[in-house]
């Protein structure tokens, strides 16, 4: 290769550099968001069959969906280290922040099924009530999905990058509000003895039928609560701050309570 061959390809990894720390603030690490990938692919695909060989409710669906969105996410993660273009910064943006969201979603349903499978319960509260812990929550989660999708599209701009960070910022705020809301909720539905659980194959009783979905609902919102937070801390030092810059705060904070919440979805 001559010196004027290589003249012309150094301009091309400068400005390849300059997208990502344009985007990142950082160069990305290799290898980590492969390994992502290929966990939640795993996670998503043991969902898939423990829904099928346990024939369960199609709303839980909703589990292994957002394993392959997650996955998803970080397939473009993964374009991003090679090659960081404003197109697949979004796609990655949108599908890393917004699909954990859905894990709530299963959460409300769940709880507030065992209200309506419970006609002996007489909550005096109207906010008790099994349609009201349903759709309130529902959509809570919803418009908060809808804030954090439309700040997110807006981050890359820089015109639009401190209107999106707020708008993030104030999804993000609603639904650490809604959170600590529906663990009170769930709490109280846990110490109620009238609040009862189907039997399934896998318990014995319905205390233990009971003790096992409320353990995996309270346990998991504790640790979306905790990944919120973190995302609140993200995008409230701003970008390039210390946290938005801290790739390895990404990968501890989201990307493996996120997996924790999901073991504990295939465990109990």
């Amino acid at each position: 290769m001559n010196s004027t061959s290589i003249g012309t390809l150094t301009p091309v990894v400068d400005s390849a550099e300059h997208e990502q720390l344009k985007y990142f603030t950082y160069k990305p690490i290799n290898i980590a968001p492969e390994i992502a990938l290929s966990v939640y692919f795993i996670v998503g695909s043991v969902l898939v069959w423990q829904i099928v060989h346990w024939r369960a409710q199609r709303w839980i669906g909703i589990l292994p969906g957002t394993a392959f969105a997650e996955a998803l996410g970080y397939a473009f993660r993964t374009a991003c280290v090679y090659n960081t273009t404003f197109g697949m910064y979004v796609l990655m943006t949108l599908f890393l922040l917004v699909p954990p969201n859905a894990l709530a979603l299963a959460n409300y349903k769940a709880v507030g099924k065992i209200m309506r499978d419970s006609p002996s319960a007489q909550p005096r509260w109207f906010f008790l009530k099994p349609g009201f812990v349903n759709w309130f929550y529902f959509a809570s989660d919803i418009f908060s999905i809808c804030m954090q999708g439309a700040g997110g599209g807006m981050l890359t701009g820089d015109k639009t990058r401190d209107a999106g960070r707020a708008i993030v910022l104030v999804g993000l705020t609603v639904q650490l509000f809604f959170f600590a809301c529906f663990l009170v909720t769930t709490v109280f539905v846990w110490r109620r003895p009238e609040y009862t659980v189907h039997v399934s194959v896998c318990d014995q009783s319905h205390a233990q039928a009971k003790r096992r979905v409320m353990l995996a609902v309270t346990s998991t919102t504790v640790l979306l609560y905790l990944r919120s937070i973190y995302r609140i801390a993200e995008f409230a030092d701003g970008y390039g701050g210390k946290v938005y810059s801290s790739e390895w705060a990404f990968y501890v904070f989201d990307t493996i309570l996120i997996f924790l919440a999901f073991l504990v979805y295939i465990a109990l």
